[in-house]
């Protein structure tokens, strides 16, 4: 189901990085705590709900010498005639080391309460030579390979960045996250928009947005569409926006479905001091 498969690929996205004041500075990872409230934004299609609501909480920890945590979990409530009310509980952790060579990945989705698709573990890890090389110990006990180049999330996110501190508007590679049932590596297309300036249209923003850490910082709209690798299809499989701040963290969510779309509304945020790895 595509909820399973945008959230999964969105848990490993809410990533935070503290502030360098050069544009040439390394990206930053920092720990910080986030909730989203989610909301209908649009339905349509044969899939279609009438009405949905539900939370993201997320906890990001680690940084570049230890390596990164992440714990994020996805409730969303999803109602219409012909179903009635459903429930999906997404939950996902997630370790990378610090450079971007090794990830390893657990997650299960509920539905009404019960297991729907399995669990997922997994260890991925890139080679000297660029090749993607995952063992998978649930849903089924398994491993491949893939060749080309494939960078994990963090370094997705962090390139993301940098990309919109060069001023560049577009952003493709390849993705592993992990998500669906851990057998799919992802082409992305990124699309940067026009750097907002630091302090600017504060007053729009959720209070939690509002905080003196955010903003000193300059955020970008950003679009991301994910494709099946290799496929002549070349209709994403789901798509995710939002403005990302040059600190990584995001707000003014939108996760398309493809029949409806949902948007997250920052409802709180807790930005952690940085580790004497980052000072």
């Amino acid at each position: 189901m595509r909820l399973f498969v945008v959230a999964s690929g969105l848990s490993l996205f809410f990533l935070a990085s503290a502030f360098a004041e050069s544009p040439k500075s390394p990206v930053q990872l920092a720990a910080h705590r986030a909730v989203y409230d989610l909301s209908l934004l649009r339905s349509g299609g044969s899939n279609a709900v009438d009405s949905a609501k539900g939370r993201i909480a997320m906890e990001f920890g680690g940084d570049a010498c230890d390596g990164y945590t992440l714990k994020y979990r996805q409730v969303t409530i999803l109602s219409s005639p012909e179903t009635g009310a459903n429930t999906m509980d997404v939950q996902t952790a997630t370790y990378e080391t610090g450079d971007g060579r090794s990830m390893h990945f657990k997650s299960t989705s509920l539905r009404q309460g019960m297991i729907k698709d399995g669990e997922v573990d997994g260890d991925a890890r890139l080679t000297p030579q660029g090749t993607l090389n995952v063992d998978l110990k649930q849903p089924k006990r398994t491993a491949f390979q893939s060749t080309g180049e494939t960078v994990f999330p963090t370094e997705h996110l962090k390139r993301l960045i940098e990309a919109g501190r060069r001023g560049e508007t577009t952003l493709s590679v390849r993705v592993y996250d992990g998500s669906n049932k851990g057998d799919k590596v992802y082409d992305t297309l990124g699309l940067i928009g026009r750097r907002i300036e630091p302090g600017a249209a504060q007053a729009s923003l959720e209070e939690a947005a509002r905080k003196d850490s955010l903003a000193a910082l300059a955020r970008w709209p950003i679009t991301i569409s994910y494709f099946e690798d290799g496929k002549a299809d070349r209709t994403p499989v789901y798509t995710i926006s939002f403005e990302l701040y040059e600190n990584g963290i995001s707000r003014n969510l939108k996760l398309d479905y493809g029949d409806f779309v949902l948007k997250g509304e920052l409802k709180s945020l807790d930005i952690q001091p940085p580790s004497p790895c980052q000072r």
